[in-house]
């Protein structure tokens, strides 16, 4: 993730929970984790909204969304790096 993160957020609280940069997944764990997908419907959803978003028409409730879907994201995300990061070091181990 490039932009800072408000270290009290729900993302940043996902993040140190998750811990990306320690790769201490079981391989099966971390290959059925890189698996993981948003359902197309809550992908364009979310494409939508941001589309929205960029023309500063979003209602609150749609803000909120947006928001909610940011994190899934970037949970999902925290996720897929320490997934990949533990089939690297299981690789290199091996």
């Amino acid at each position: 993730m490039s932009a800072a993160i408000d270290e009290e957020s729900a993302v940043a609280i996902w993040k140190r929970a998750i811990e990306p940069e320690a790769g201490t997944l079981p391989r099966e764990e971390a290959r059925a984790i890189l698996r993981l997908r948003l359902a197309e419907a809550d992908l364009d959803r979310a494409d939508n909204l941001a589309a929205k978003a960029r023309t500063g028409r979003l209602t609150r409730r749609e803000r909120q969304q947006l928001e909610n879907y940011l994190t899934i994201g970037s949970v999902l995300e925290f996720l897929k790096s320490k997934a990949r990061r533990s089939l690297r070091r299981v690789r290199v181990a091996a």
